[in-house]
Protein backbone atom coordinates (compact mmCIF):
# COMPACT_ATOMS: atom_id res chain seq x y z
CA UNK A 1 0.00 0.00 0.00
CA UNK A 2 1.55 3.78 -0.47
CA UNK A 3 2.79 5.59 1.99
CA UNK A 4 1.92 9.19 2.45
CA UNK A 5 3.66 12.19 4.18
CA UNK A 6 0.86 14.61 5.12
CA UNK A 7 1.66 18.55 6.03
CA UNK A 8 -0.69 19.87 8.28
CA UNK A 9 -0.20 23.79 8.87
CA UNK A 10 -1.40 24.37 12.60
CA UNK A 11 -0.25 27.49 13.75
CA UNK A 12 1.31 26.95 17.69
CA UNK A 13 1.22 22.67 16.94
CA UNK A 14 3.95 22.67 19.08
CA UNK A 15 2.19 24.19 21.90
CA UNK A 16 -0.25 22.11 21.96
CA UNK A 17 -1.19 20.50 25.03
CA UNK A 18 -0.63 16.58 26.12
CA UNK A 19 -4.80 16.68 26.45
CA UNK A 20 -5.05 18.28 23.04
CA UNK A 21 -2.92 15.76 21.36
CA UNK A 22 -4.31 12.85 22.78
CA UNK A 23 -7.84 14.22 21.55
CA UNK A 24 -6.63 14.50 18.46
CA UNK A 25 -4.88 10.93 18.05
CA UNK A 26 -8.36 9.80 19.29
CA UNK A 27 -10.24 11.70 16.70
CA UNK A 28 -8.19 10.26 14.07
CA UNK A 29 -8.23 6.71 15.01
CA UNK A 30 -11.93 7.26 15.06
CA UNK A 31 -11.95 8.30 11.48
CA UNK A 32 -9.79 5.87 10.23
CA UNK A 33 -12.01 3.16 12.02
CA UNK A 34 -15.02 4.35 9.92
CA UNK A 35 -13.02 5.20 6.27
CA UNK A 36 -14.13 1.43 5.47
CA UNK A 37 -11.08 0.83 3.39
CA UNK A 38 -7.30 0.05 4.58
CA UNK A 39 -5.77 2.95 6.27
CA UNK A 40 -2.36 3.22 8.78
CA UNK A 41 -1.26 5.44 10.35
CA UNK A 42 2.12 5.14 11.50
CA UNK A 43 3.13 8.44 13.21
CA UNK A 44 3.10 11.81 13.18
CA UNK A 45 6.00 14.65 14.27
CA UNK A 46 5.12 17.72 16.01
CA UNK A 47 7.38 20.60 14.73
CA UNK A 48 6.39 24.83 14.93
CA UNK A 49 3.43 25.44 13.15
CA UNK A 50 3.33 22.12 11.77
CA UNK A 51 2.64 18.31 11.63
CA UNK A 52 4.12 16.01 9.78
CA UNK A 53 2.03 12.64 9.86
CA UNK A 54 2.82 9.13 7.96
CA UNK A 55 0.27 7.46 6.56
CA UNK A 56 -0.44 4.37 4.55
CA UNK A 57 -3.19 4.38 2.36
CA UNK A 58 -4.66 3.48 -1.04
CA UNK A 59 -4.24 6.74 -2.52
CA UNK A 60 -4.35 10.51 -1.92
CA UNK A 61 -7.64 10.82 -2.32
CA UNK A 62 -8.35 8.62 0.79
CA UNK A 63 -6.06 10.72 3.19
CA UNK A 64 -8.09 13.75 1.74
CA UNK A 65 -11.41 12.10 2.72
CA UNK A 66 -9.54 11.45 6.28
CA UNK A 67 -8.14 15.12 6.58
CA UNK A 68 -11.98 16.49 5.69
CA UNK A 69 -13.72 13.82 8.01
CA UNK A 70 -11.93 14.78 10.65
CA UNK A 71 -11.85 17.98 10.15
CA UNK A 72 -7.60 18.27 10.06
CA UNK A 73 -5.79 20.14 7.78
CA UNK A 74 -3.85 18.33 5.13
CA UNK A 75 -1.75 21.20 3.26
CA UNK A 76 0.34 18.93 1.00
CA UNK A 77 0.33 15.08 0.40
CA UNK A 78 3.16 13.79 -0.91
CA UNK A 79 3.61 9.60 -1.61
CA UNK A 80 6.52 8.53 -0.74
CA UNK A 81 9.22 7.15 -3.50
CA UNK A 82 11.52 5.76 -1.14
CA UNK A 83 12.97 4.68 2.44
CA UNK A 84 16.50 5.36 3.49
CA UNK A 85 18.51 5.78 6.52
CA UNK A 86 21.92 5.00 7.47
CA UNK A 87 22.52 1.49 6.53
CA UNK A 88 21.28 2.50 2.73
CA UNK A 89 24.55 3.73 2.26
CA UNK A 90 25.89 -0.22 3.21
CA UNK A 91 23.39 -1.52 0.34
CA UNK A 92 25.04 0.43 -2.24
CA UNK A 93 26.93 -1.53 -5.26
CA UNK A 94 28.51 -4.32 -4.70
CA UNK A 95 27.58 -4.72 -1.62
Amino acid sequence: MPTFIIEREVPGADKLSHDDLCALSAKSNAVVADLGVPYTWITSYVAGDKLYCVHEAPSADVVREHAERGGFPANRITEVAAVIGPSTASQGRGK
